[in-house]
């Protein structure tokens, strides 16, 4: 049998009962589409995290109090001294370092006039803004005062602004924040949001008087930037020399920017597995239509494929002409399922553009070969079973 001769039977096959295939088909279709279309905005969305956590730069080094330890079965959190405010001055001091944030963050009233809202307080150091990349919309951020004794003056995020000062400009304005009078000297640019947390929401005034607004001994993270002098790996071991020093013992944690974003990549890859897992579901029942229709065309031919045997067809042939039919079902299937993600994410792009989705072809591809191969398992019974069929017998069927 030539090649054409077996495109045009398995062709013949498929077109002649075309409802029934039109339905199997779909069957793949519905598995393939919820494959696709479930790994693409798990894709998504991981670009969406990856590019969050990048946007803040990936040469720092985020340094919290303590050192969590495991024995047997459980977790020890040991802290013998906090990080303070001269820890970051010292850090400050070492080779190519380019930024030190100290951070302490907590909720406060803040008001200004008539006006008064609850929002995100950030304690932090003058070099903010150059270290997380954020921008200075009017005015000035905190001024480079010393760690200590620092000037009451505040920075609005653009939602604060907004909600306190009602489009007026804020520069040089009063506000109280937890019954202290502050000065704004400055307002950020909007910065939208990262993991729920709206960072324009916020404001910041110097980390100091955080600590004493909060009653807090210790810094909640120290953030390091560094130059690109430095590798990450010889940078975090200055940090913690430096530290080890200062404290006498290793309580503390340090992150480099590749170790957040490392356990991010992995728990996202993570959670596409298992997404993508949860959409195979729906392509095993598309594959179990194949099977079922493949057997039903099996009683339905079986004169036929004695005919094709007397007449000199091979077993091998046989079953090439049945595996070639849920072949071509389940292409069409999956042809007909990435048709529908691709009319999903349009549509899900014109109307909800936050949602970080978007056509992957490669996972496309994968899923047509993946439609194939369930095509290709579901029909091996039912051609082996064509395959090995006696002419005579078969010809003699009713």
């Amino acid at each position: 049998m030539l090649l054409s001769d077996w495109l045009s039977w398995v062709y013949n096959a498929v077109t002649t009962a075309r409802l029934r295939s039109l339905l199997t088909a779909l069957g793949i279709s519905v598995g393939i589409a919820a494959v696709t279309l479930l790994t693409s905005i798990g894709e998504g969305i991981r670009d969406y995290m990856m590019e969050s956590f990048s946007q803040f730069g990936t040469r720092i080094i985020a340094i919290t109090p303590g050192k969590t330890e495991t024995h047997g079965m459980a977790g020890l959190l040991t802290t013998i001294r906090p990080l303070s405010l001269d820890d970051a001055r010292e850090l400050r001091q070492l080779t190519h370092v380019d930024a030190v944030v100290p951070l302490v963050q907590g909720t406060a009233k803040i008001e200004a006039g008539r006006y008064s809202r609850d929002t995100d307080v950030y304690g932090v150091g003058p070099e903010m803004d150059t270290a997380w990349r954020f921008k200075v919309a009017t005015g000035r951020f905190l001024p480079a005062d010393d760690l200590e004794n620092s000037r009451y003056f505040v920075v609005l995020g653009s939602k604060v602004r907004e909600e306190l000062f009602r489009g007026s400009n804020p520069l040089g304005a009063h506000v109280r924040i937890s019954g202290s009078r502050f000065r704004v000297v400055g307002t950020m640019e909007s910065k939208g949001q990262l993991l729920g947390f709206d960072l324009d929401d916020a404001i910041y005034i110097p980390a100091d008087i955080a600590m004493q607004m909060f009653n807090k001994e210790s810094l909640m993270e120290v953030d390091v930037v560094f130059r690109e002098t430095v590798t990450s790996a010889e940078m975090r071991e200055q940090v913690r020399q430096l530290l080890m020093r200062r404290h006498g013992d290793e309580d503390f944690t340090l992150f480099t920017q590749e170790d957040m974003l490392a356990a991010l990549d992995k728990i996202l890859s993570m959670m596409k597995m298992a997404i993508g897992g949860l959409g195979s579901v729906a392509l095993v029942v598309g594959g179990v239509g194949v099977l079922t229709i493949m057997t039903t065309a099996l009683k339905e031919r079986t004169q036929e494929i004695g005919l094709l045997r007397a007449v000199g067809c091979t077993r091998r042939q046989i079953l090439w002409i049945f595996l070639g039919e849920a072949v071509f079902l389940s292409a069409l299937g999956g042809t007909l399922g990435l048709l529908i993600v691709a009319l999903l994410v349009i549509t899900l792009n014109t109307f909800v553009p936050a949602l970080p989705v978007s056509l992957q072809p490669f996972y496309m591809l994968m899923s047509l070969v993946l439609s194939c191969g369930v095509g290709l398992a579901a029909g091996i019974s039912p051609a082996l079973r064509a395959a090995s069929l006696d002419p005579i017998e078969a010809l003699m069927s009713e």
